[in-house]
């Protein structure tokens, strides 16, 4: 994630170096727009789960997941012309999809004990982002930005569980956009998004109320639009 953080600071140094010398046209881009996406998201999602399944014995057990899924949205917006060579994006995404990260408990229930660890899910889905982007047009057709946005997340527990806070992240993204005459536009994108820990705990009934459950999702993304700028 580092290296993607550079690259971006760099793309964004640049962009601020090329203000002066681009020679463009950034009424083409301006206005309202809509759009359709279509992405692959790569999920790295690591948890951990500490249940007390014999009395006054903790055990913790760490859990990593991987998974790659395509997913699709749509997305709206407005451009704000800052000259004839600088744009700001102001816009929302909305991506369907989901991904899961399970907590089970193959031991034996000891039946004068019914609080053991049982199996436990936190499933992710309904991906929102609100974002704004730095934009420098390179010609009267082309431009490149710098994207960054707070998304909010979806959680659907499963089991005797209390969620937490809710899941939210910032994102961080690069991309190109050309625009046609008509008004038709195509976005490219490469960008990541960052989220808080999700945590749970029992609610005392099968779960007992010491059973802790935790995960920290990352998401890797390169996503192309397109749209219609009105």
């Amino acid at each position: 994630m580092n290296k993607i953080k550079t690259m971006l600071c760099a793309v964004f140094t640049l962009m601020l170096v090329n203000i002066s010398t681009a020679q463009s046209d950034s009424s083409n881009f301006a206005g309202p727009y809509i759009g359709m996406s279509a992405a692959g998201y790569g999920l790295q999602m690591d948890g951990s789960s500490n249940t007390a399944p014999d009395s006054g014995v903790n055990v913790t057990d760490e859990v990593s997941i991987g998974q790659v899924a395509p997913v699709t949205g749509f997305e709206f917006g407005y451009v704000i012309p800052l000259g004839s060579m600088f744009l700001v994006d102001i816009g929302a995404q909305m991506f369907s999809g989901e991904a899961e990260i399970g907590f089970e408990d193959d031991s034996t229930p000891n039946t004068s004990d019914t609080l053991t660890a049982k199996n436990v899910s936190l499933k992710i889905d309904n991906l929102n982002t609100g974002y704004i982007a730095p934009t420098l047009v390179l010609s009267d057709t082309s431009s490149l930005y710098v994207k960054v946005g707070i998304t909010e997340a979806d959680i659907t527990p499963s089991g005797d569980i209390d969620l937490g806070a809710d899941l939210s992240g910032t994102t961080w993204a690069i991309g190109t956009r050309t625009v046609l005459d008509s008004g038709i536009f195509i976005r490219t994108e490469a960008g990541y998004t960052d989220y808080n820990g999700i945590s749970a705990a029992g609610k005392g009934n099968s779960i007992s109320t010491s059973n802790t459950y935790s995960a920290e999702p990352t998401i890797a993304y390169g996503a192309v639009s397109l749209g219609f700028r009105f």
